[in-house]
């Protein structure tokens, strides 16, 4: 802290702050600035201790499959098999490994993607106000507040219209307090509040409610207020995600299976086999083992930091991970209007006057610049796009806005708000070209035109102002609805002459008695994307609801031109038959008015038969009401906004989407993902990559699962058929080593299908591990592998001349470890055979699985590299373990005759094949693998 004065800021006057903080009214100048930038630090707080690499490591070493894994090592030594042992020992490690470095990247992901959004504040430098990083703050430096705002360092306040804080961050109060430019002398009972409660101060982490104001820093970093008890938040734990509780619940299940396998195996081998206890110990090991997924969780980090990164380049940025998966089971799109539904291209193109004439067409350019926050500078426009749209039109109608404003300075504001739907403010005037006689003030307002139009008793004409009777004042609401219904966001101004004494009148007496000077037409075109993502959201069973503060007209408008809504039938139905009219899929207009009146029932009733609707006029507690209500039917919510107001609707939306480049701190800390650019498009493609994301966990769990089953079955048929066992435990270990892991992570990458926004949303209850993929996974897939890998074995022994009933005499001698060294040699070469027609077969399942609908050659040509790395390393995994020869006396391994080339290489078609035909039975049977959403999808037939 910078401060040289004996007394707290809070107690100093105003004009003794700024030499308290070696500053000026103006602000600081930049060189300044930079040296206090160098010798105090950046005002950010220091970094969190995060848990430290090791633990993080070693929490993989010790989730429930990895100790499950090390618990079956340690009995694999007990039994005497010590390679085995170490064999499962390197699965945990190696998986550990992957599953870690995957973490570990998803993590720095999200740190650069959050990196690239810096937090802007509003400073003066060189007496020249401009945007900076929040982090480039120092004592002293002189800030414009406006709502949504969040405080970006600590702050005494300097000027205050109306300015109302949101300190919930801080006290966990949520009601907003006033905040003013006042003096607390140091004998006030003030003295004793906390220093959060001193009305004159803006603390650190707290943000704007409404109102804007100027203030001076005081203080930043680690040294405000909320720097002193950040590190508290350090220790809140994080809920799992959905996605996190269902990957638990199957790694649950899949490891319970396995153990149950495991348990049964060992008691069977002992009591029907003949095998010893330790050797039913082992064949047990390997079953548990053979069944426990343990490419799952590395898989599943993978899949969802990839998508990350891909939905950053489309211009979203994820702020939560857990929103990604939620993403592709959203079903319903409550979207806003400006700057997402249209270009936030805003120009003044049309205006309306009671009796037109030049000077009153000069004067109600004027007075929209006048009553207004935004500004002109060398690098153009900044501020609200509909207030730099009206200075930028009475600069082009050759007024000079800066030069009026300096003939007319601003004596009091009072700030636009969603509820209010204007902004005041009481200007000094004594220009003598006025048609009415200003009286040294002069009451300005701007707005939404009917509420402007409840205040105004005259309308200004050439003459004079004259009274605004009911036929003038249908008229004005005629002029309104005819701009309206063309798309326009339609702006009333109106003005008052007053005395400078109005600076103390209440807000309902400065807006009284106004004289109307006009409308202001301003069209922002739609964004030539959007009727396309209309089309695709269409497609993809999703419901596009418009949500909008603009007027019912405007809003149908802009609704029509983008193919929200269908245009009227031809029957003569009036330009208001919107907003009541019933038909088959009728356009459908709902004020807030409208919906103030109706119960939450009828609501539900609402929304759930009527699927084309357009919100307009909606304040911000309706809009949280209309989210709360498609969430009471079923639906997934994605919401879009922008402004402090929005934030308890993106807060309660499964999905909450803030705008970019016009969202307020606010809106961007609440929402889980923020639009880059502000476009409805970017909100559709993450939708898709957010339904790949869950399409690819599916797609890797089935083809793990699928290797599960001719892992078992040589068991299955050593039980049933009393024959040797097809594959030893460490060639089983070998199976999940040398084709699970690699080629699962290549599906995990893969890229969003074509027809995946062809479908209708995922229901979120619906498990991960449903009854379609298991039978994918296990009776097509897995079933397929296991019978060729079993011919296989068979056809070896028939090569060399033993029959089943010769090879069932010689399973004991086998078993036992008692048979001839040539009898071993086949068993050797047999099984060798088999295990390579499994890792074929999963070769084949790998390109199966990149789709569960569309025929492997379909998807041949679309790039994945990591799945070819996978793909690829599949044969040579078998190849080492076969033909070098320490490792093939490790894993029991022979060489085998080439003849057998070609079954192995048929192996993958065999698969292929049968996948196919499942995928064709089930498509002609009518039943889809994804989940139908028939109400959904019944919306849009």
């Amino acid at each position: 802290m910078l401060l040289s004065a004996a007394q707290p800021i809070w107690s100093l006057p105003l004009e003794q702050v700024y030499p308290s903080l070696h500053t000026t009214p103006e602000g600081l100048s930049q060189p300044e600035a930079e040296q206090r930038l160098e010798d105090f630090g950046a005002n950010r707080l220091p970094p969190l201790k995060r848990r430290p690499l090791a633990l993080r490591f070693l929490d993989q070493m010790v989730h429930f499959m990895a100790l499950l894994l090390w618990i079956a090592g340690v009995l694999a030594f007990v039994a005497g098999t010590p390679q085995l042992g170490w064999a499962i020992w390197a699965v945990v490690l190696i998986n550990g490994l992957f599953s870690f470095w995957q973490e570990f990247q998803a993590e720095r992901t999200l740190a650069a993607l959050t990196r690239s959004l810096p937090r802007q504040v509003q400073v003066w430098r060189d007496g020249t106000l401009g945007f900076r990083s929040a982090e480039e703050l120092v004592a002293g430096d002189r800030l414009l507040l406006e709502e949504g705002d969040r405080v970006p360092a600590d702050c005494r306040v300097s000027v205050s219209h109306e300015l109302r804080v949101d300190l919930s961050v801080l006290t966990g109060e949520s009601v907003p307090v006033a905040r003013e430019a006042i003096d607390l002398p140091a004998d006030q009972a003030e003295l004793r509040l906390p220093t959060g409660e001193r009305p004159n101060l803006l603390l650190a982490g707290s943000t704007i409610a409404s109102g804007r104001g100027e203030a001076i820093v005081y203080s930043t970093g680690s040294e405000t207020e909320f720097g002193q008890v950040a590190h508290l938040t350090a220790g809140t734990p994080r809920s799992a995600s959905t996605l996190e509780q269902q990957v638990a619940r199957i790694v649950h299940t899949i490891s319970t299976i396995a153990i149950t396998m495991g348990l049964l195996s060992f008691s069977l081998s002992l009591v029907f086999v003949g095998m010893t206890p330790l050797e039913s110990l082992v064949f047990a090991i390997g079953i548990i083992v053979a069944n426990v997924p343990e490419g799952l969780l590395p898989t599943v980090t993978l899949a969802l930091a990839l998508n990350v990164q891909r939905m950053a380049r489309r211009k979203a940025l994820v702020r939560r991970l857990s929103a990604v998966e939620t993403l592709g089971s959203v079903s319903v799109i409550c979207s806003d209007k400006t700057g997402t539904l249209t270009c936030n291209r805003m120009a003044v193109e049309e205006t309306w006057l009671p009796v037109p004439g030049e000077e009153l067409h000069r004067l109600l350019l004027e007075g929209a610049a006048l009553c207004s926050n935004a500004r002109l500078d060398a690098g153009g426009a900044v501020g609200d796009p509909t207030e730099t749209a009206m200075l930028q039109a009475a600069q082009a109608a050759g007024l000079d806005v800066a030069e009026r404003q300096r003939l007319h300075p601003r004596l009091r504001e009072i700030p636009f708000d969603s509820h209010r739907r204007r902004m005041t403010v009481l200007v000094t005037w004594n220009d003598p070209s006025l048609p009415i006689a200003a009286g040294g003030s002069l009451v300005i307002t701007k707005g939404a035109p009917l509420e402007v139009l409840e205040r105004c008793d005259d309308w200004l004409t050439p003459a004079g102002s004259e009274p605004l009777d009911g036929i003038r004042r249908q008229r004005v609401v005629a002029a309104n609805d005819d701009l309206a219904a063309r798309g326009f966001r339609v702006i009333a101004v109106a003005l008052r002459p007053g005395a400078v004494e109005l600076d103390s009148a209440p807000a309902e007496v400065l807006e009284s008695g106004q004289t109307l000077l006009g409308l202001l037409g301003l069209y922002d075109p739609p964004r030539p994307e959007v009727p396309d993502a209309i089309r695709r959201c269409r497609d993809a069973g999703i419901r596009v609801t418009m949500v909008t503060g603009d007027y019912g007209l405007t809003a149908q408008a802009i609704a029509l031109q983008i193919g929200l809504l269908e245009p009227p039938s031809a029957e003569g139905r009036g330009p208001n038959a919107h907003l009541g009219s019933a038909g088959a899929d009728p356009v459908r207009v709902i004020e807030g008015s409208t919906l103030a009146q109706i119960s939450d029932v009828h609501l539900r009733q609402l929304i759930k038969y009527r699927h084309r609707l357009v919100f307009a006029r909606m304040a911000p507690e309706q809009k949280l009401r209309l989210v709360q209500a498609y969430q009471a039917l079923g639906e997934v919510v994605a919401v879009t906004g922008d402004g402090v107001n929005d934030a308890p609707a993106l807060r309660a939306a499964d999905v909450g989407l803030a705008m970019g480049i016009t969202g307020t701190d606010v809106a961007r800390e609440a929402a889980d993902i923020v639009l880059l650019d502000d476009n409805f498009a970017t909100i559709v493609e993450a939708v898709r990559f957010g339904r790949s994301v869950v399409a690819n966990i599916g797609k890797f769990i089935t083809y793990i699962l699928a290797s599960n089953v001719p892992e078992v079955v040589p068991f299955l048929a050593m039980v049933l058929l009393r024959i040797p066992a097809a594959l030893t435990v460490l060639q089983i270990l070998a199976v999940d080593l040398g084709t699970d892991l690699l080629p699962a992570l290549g599906l995990g990458s893969e890229a969003p299908e074509a027809g995946v926004m062809h479908e209708p949303p995922r229901p979120r209850e619906l498990p991960l591990l449903n009854r379609p993929l298991m039978v994918r996974a296990y009776l097509v897939l897995g079933l397929v592998e296991g019978l060729t890998s079993m011919a296989g074995y068979l056809l070896v022994w028939h090569n060399n001349g033993v029959d089943l009933a010769a090879l069932q005499q010689l399973a004991p001698d086998l078993l036992h470890h008692r048979a001839a060294p040539a009898v071993q040699a086949i068993q050797h070469q047999a099984s060798t055979v088999a295990f390579c027609l499994i890792v074929a077969g999963q070769m084949g399942a790998l390109l199966a699985c990149r789709s569960d609908r569309r025929p492997f050659w379909e998807l041949l040509s679309i790039p994945n590299p990591l799945l070819w790395v996978g793909f690829l390393s599949e044969p040579v995994v078998a190849g080492t373990l076969v033909l070098v020869a320490p490792i093939a006396a490790t894993f029991e391994m022979a060489r085998f005759p080439l003849d057998y080339l070609g079954p192995i290489a048929l192996a993958p078609v065999v698969v292929l094949l049968a996948d196919t035909l499942h995928k064709l039975l089930i498509r002609k049977s009518g039943r889809g693998q994804r989940p139908s959403r028939l109400a959904a999808a019944a919306h849009f037939l």
